[in-house]
C-alpha cells in the first residue's frame, strides 16, 4: 500500500525527437513532398504505420509505468497525433494531447501527450518565434499549463529550435532567437513556478543559447544523463561522439523534485556502429535511405517526485 501511494505521487516525464513523424498526404500549405508515396523518401502508409507503432512503443519503454506526460518534436500535424493515441500502440493508453500549428515551411511542430488523470492542462498557448535576418519561419514554442495530483500547477514549454544547417556560427542567431523568446515568457511567471522547458534545442548544453537560459534560473537536469541500460551516453550521436541535443531545464523548485534522469537506450531503439564502434541510435532514414528505425534520438526521461 505504501509503495503503491509512492509510486501514484511520481510523474514520468518523457522528451522525444520523433524525426519527420509525417503522414502520407499531401498538405499544400506545406513543403512536405519529400514524405509522400511518390516523394524522394517513397513514403508510404506502411512506413507510416510501421513508424507510429515505432513511436508508441518506445514512450511505453521509458519506464516501468506509463509516463505521464509526454513531450514529441517533429510531428505533423493533428492527423498523426490522433493515430498515434488512438489507432498506434499507443491506442489503450489513454493520452490526450496538444499541439501547435506553426509557420515551419516544412509543417513540422512539437506536441504535448498527456495522462488526463495525471494532468489536467488548465491553458495552452503557441509562442510565436519571430524571424531574424536570413531565418525561416520556424516552430512554436508550445506552452502549457496544468493542475497534477498534488494540486499543484506545473508550466510546461516544448521546444524545437532551428537545425545547424549552414554551420553553428551561421545558425546560431535563430537559436539564441528561440532562446529570447522563452526568457520573456520566463520572465511573467516569476521565480516560484514550477517550470520544465524541454524539448530538441539543436544545440549542446554548453552553447549560448542554453546558457542563456541558464542566467534566468533554468537548471540543465539532463546534462549527465545517461543510458538506462548502460549504452548510451547521451540522446545523439554524431561521428562517433554521444552527445545531447535534446534537454529538460528546469526552475529551481523543480529541481529538489527529480528523483531520476536518464536516456532511454532500450535495445530495439540502437543498432552497432560499423564506422565508429559501439552503439547509435537505430534512426527511420541514413539520408535517403531507409533504415527502418525508430529516431536519430533517443528519448529523455524524468521522474519527479
Amino acid at each position: 500500500m505504501i509503495l503503491a501511494l509512492f509510486l501514484s505521487t511520481l510523474l514520468t516525464f518523457v522528451e522525444l525527437n520523433c524525426e519527420n513523424l509525417f503522414d502520407t498526404r499531401h498538405d499544400p500549405s506545406k513543403q512536405d513532398q519529400e514524405f509522400l508515396p511518390d516523394g524522394s523518401r517513397r513514403w508510404n502508409t506502411y512506413k507510416y504505420w510501421q513508424k507510429l507503432n515505432d513511436v508508441g512503443r518506445t514512450v511505453l519503454s521509458c519506464s516501468d509505468e506509463l509516463p505521464d506526460v509526454v513531450a514529441l518534436c517533429e510531428v505533423e500535424n493533428d492527423t498523426v497525433l490522433h493515430d498515434l493515441t488512438r489507432r498506434s500502440l499507443l491506442r489503450n493508453a489513454g493520452y490526450d494531447y496538444l499541439m501547435t500549428e506553426s509557420p515551419d515551411v516544412r509543417g513540422v511542430d512539437v506536441a504535448l501527450l498527456y495522462r488526463p488523470a495525471r494532468f489536467r492542462p488548465l491553458c495552452y498557448e503557441s509562442l510565436t518565434v519571430e524571424p531574424v535576418k536570413d531565418m525561416r519561419p520556424t516552430r512554436d514554442i508550445l506552452y502549457v499549463r496544468g493542475l497534477v495530483l498534488t494540486g499543484d500547477t506545473l508550466h510546461f514549454f516544448i521546444v524545437h529550435a532551428p537545425s545547424r544547417y549552414g554551420g553553428e556560427r551561421y545558425s546560431r542567431p535563430f537559436r539564441l532567437q528561440v532562446a529570447r523568446v522563452l526568457a520573456k515568457a520566463l520572465e511573467t511567471l516569476g521565480n516560484e513556478r514550477l517550470v520544465v522547458v524541454a524539448g530538441d534545442f539543436n544545440d549542446y548544453d554548453n552553447s549560448p543559447a542554453l546558457k542563456s537560459l541558464y542566467r534566468k534560473g533554468l537548471n540543465n537536469v539532463s546534462r549527465q544523463a545517461r543510458g538506462r541500460f548502460g549504452k548510451a551516453r547521451a540522446t545523439y550521436r554524431f561521428k562517433g561522439r554521444w552527445r545531447s541535443l535534446d534537454h529538460v531545464l528546469m526552475s529551481p523548485r523543480m529541481n529538489e523534485r527529480v528523483e531520476s534522469v536518464y536516456v532511454n537506450d532500450a535495445d530495439f531503439l540502437l543498432e552497432e556502429d560499423d564506422i565508429y564502434g559501439g552503439w547509435k541510435p537505430r534512426r527511420t532514414f541514413n539520408g535517403f535511405r531507409y533504415e527502418g528505425g525508430t529516431s536519430d534520438h533517443l528519448p529523455l526521461v524524468v521522474r519527479l517526485r
